[in-house]
């Protein structure tokens, strides 16, 4: 990478034999390493953040690069969409989904860190045709049936105008999760932006390990908001076992292999980003609001937080 940018800054051009060449933006690759060990899948979020690190610190190195749009072109926990195997068992289930939140939320603590311009990460997935349901490729869907992972880039797609500060004392420290990922307490955190009325929050709870344990009692403290006291309305999407899942119904349908029509139209809508409840009232008094949500591992939630 350093020989490709010093060849674009300051090396010959062939096709102008001019000094330089033209950057639009940057790109490279970053990607996780799961295992299997002591019977279950564990991931390798270290290895994704640490190369995403390597990438920013190269480009932060040339400063009239500093602004320079970078593209992380695939992003993803592995290297091989089209591998199957049990250390890739993360795919059809919520881990896939929980751990796309926490290291795109690292991303931009990264890109703050070095002090580059991160424009924007992509997956890379693929569709497998004629293949059976939930085979466990790196996919978005399954036979046109939504994995949870993809509901996470639709609570993406719910955030705009400008990301906030977030502290959390349930997040694991960035350079912790360099060092040795998460593997010991889980990492609790949040992505938070803020447009005009519209107050999003995204939150996960993840584990590098995909073992049981316990919920996550998550207590929100909004302040400073741009509206001291008004009635508005918070709505909470949600990924986790029985919501936003439709791995988990097609298991419990007995896993189809020629699911019924009856059956599939399930699974379509279980593949769909799920609210909790309706819309629920509430008040902002003093630019303050606080909320509680209970969150198991590996679950991701987004509240959407609406004003007049």
């Amino acid at each position: 990478m350093h020989d490709f940018l010093e060849h674009c800054l300051r090396g010959t051009n062939y096709a102008t034999g001019k000094t330089g060449t033209p950057l639009d933006f940057i790109s490279f690759h970053a990607k996780g390493a799961p295992k299997f060990v002591d019977g279950h899948v564990q991931m390798g979020i270290a290895n994704q953040l640490r190369a995403i690190d390597s990438g920013f610190e190269i480009v932060a190195s040339y400063p009239e690069l500093k602004n320079k749009p970078i593209v992380i072109g695939e992003s993803d926990p592995d290297g091989c969409a089209a591998c199957q195997g049990v250390q890739l068992g993360y795919r059809n289930t919520t881990m896939y989904s929980s751990y796309t939140a926490a290291t795109f939320a690292r991303e931009h603590e990264l890109a703050d860190k070095r002090g580059v311009n991160l424009d924007s990460a992509l997956t890379w997935a693929f569709e497998f045709e004629d293949k059976p349901y939930f085979a466990g490729f790196r996919v978005l869907a399954s036979n046109g049936i939504d994995l949870p992972v993809l509901n996470v880039f639709r609570m993406f797609s719910k955030m705009s105008g400008q990301r906030l500060g977030v502290e959390s004392s349930g997040a694991v420290a960035l350079e912790t999760i360099l060092k040795d990922g998460v593997r010991t307490r889980p990492d609790v955190s949040a992505l938070a932006s803020i447009d005009r009325n519209k107050l999003c929050v995204l939150v996960w709870h993840y584990h590098d390990d995909d073992v049981p344990g316990p919920n996550a009692e998550v207590e929100l403290d909004l302040h400073d908001l741009p509206i001291k006291t008004a009635p508005a309305k918070l709505l909470q999407y949600r990924i986790d076992k029985d919501h936003s899942n439709a791995f988990t119904v097609w298991q419990q349908m007995g896993s189809p292999q020629q699911p019924t029509p009856e059956q599939y139209a399930q699974l379509e809508t279980a593949g769909q980003l799920a609210l909790i409840g309706p819309a629920e009232d509430v008040r902002i008094q003093d630019g303050k609001l606080a909320l509680r949500i209970d969150m198991p591992r590996q679950a991701v939630a987004l509240l959407v937080l609406q004003w007049n």
